[in-house]
């Protein structure tokens, strides 16, 4: 086991927030050690400590990175994420976001690992009863990717009531924009984000915009959002890690600015901060896509001192813009 700085296990390093919350695991002084399989992480996103590829599903594996370097936590990103792959293949999320979990879980308690921050997402909470989100209002996802976190939080729940886990759920709602350095940024392969797809509409690089719907419940009749900056996602991460060196249990907490933002607000900020035009047109709405996601963050807030301080539009657009220039 190597010695020195504490190290931490991120697993799914190597994709868009895992990376951007390695980069604030190094500038805190941890050593991020990415466990990724590659197969839709980026290689070049790991640039804060050592990699080691591998799979969730294979538990050996795990326990060998474990042995090798003794992190003293976990931080778990690894996960399908996109909702309509998780619609048509349901079976691919269950197996690759719970089962991975399951596997991960068993490495640590093999290992004697007992700190855990996991990516979970507003998807848990389905159609809301209404806005902001609450922590404490019904979980009801309505479609497999959405109850595949929700499964994990139950199985965190469950583990942490035997007194040998301390897990903590972070629950997001949009995340969005680029390290502000340039180092690193969004990619993902294909692209499902309205941020960059529009971006990338304005950059002449991608087809026009498609807006699903325009007859929502809302002031614009286009669904309204909660972005928040990546970089503030990822300092929530070491907050939240650091939570769980001194309180047992389990814990969930929404990450979000408790303001929303429209499609069309989206498009305006876009063409201010580019100075281009984004071309769009409307489609139909998307089945079960809610009008309106809001989170109130205030537990986090109260609990881990987080709170949102690079998310306005226009930080988000410009950092994004700029990283899709250099990229």
């Amino acid at each position: 086991m190597t010695t020195g700085a504490q190290h931490i296990l991120v697993t799914g390093g190597a994709g868009y927030i895992g990376s951007h919350t390695c980069k604030a695991l190094a500038a805190a002084g941890y050593i991020p050690v990415t466990y990724d399989s590659l197969v839709r992480g980026n290689r070049w996103a790991v640039k804060w400590g050592p990699l080691e590829e591998g799979d969730l599903l294979d538990g050996e594996r795990l326990r060998e990175v474990m042995r090798a370097y003794g992190p003293v936590g976990v931080i778990h990103f690894a996960a399908f994420a996109y909702v309509g792959e998780s619609m048509h293949d349901p079976l691919l999320y269950y197996r690759n976001n719970v089962a991975g979990t399951v596997s991960l879980l068993e490495a640590m308690a093999a290992e004697r690992v007992g700190r855990l921050v996991f990516s979970s997402t507003c998807a848990t909470y389905g159609v809301p009863p209404g806005n902001p989100i609450r922590e404490d209002m019904p979980q009801a996802p309505i479609n497999p990717y959405g109850q595949s976190k929700l499964m994990i939080e139950q199985v965190l729940k469950d583990c942490a009531a035997t007194g040998t886990l301390a897990a903590v759920a972070l629950r997001y709602f949009n995340a969005a924009g680029a390290d502000p350095a340039g180092e690193i940024g969004e990619a993902h392969h294909p692209e499902t984000h309205l941020i960059p797809l529009a971006l990338a509409a304005a950059k002449g690089e991608a087809e026009p915009l498609t807006i699903f719907g325009d007859d929502q419940p809302t002031p614009d009749g286009t669904c309204i959002r909660d972005y928040i900056h990546v970089t503030d996602l990822a300092d929530a991460h070491v907050r939240a890690l650091g939570h769980t060196a001194t309180n047992a249990g389990f814990a969930a907490f929404n990450l979000g600015t408790g303001k929303g933002a429209s499609i069309l607000d989206i498009i305006a900020a876009t063409q201010r901060v580019t100075g281009r035009r984004v071309p769009h047109g409307y489609g139909p709405p998307r089945a079960g896509d809610p009008a309106e996601l809001v989170a109130d963050p205030s537990r986090a807030k109260a609990v881990l001192g987080w709170e949102a301080r690079h998310s306005d539009l226009d930080t988000i657009l410009s950092t994004a813009w700029n990283w899709m220039q250099r990229a």
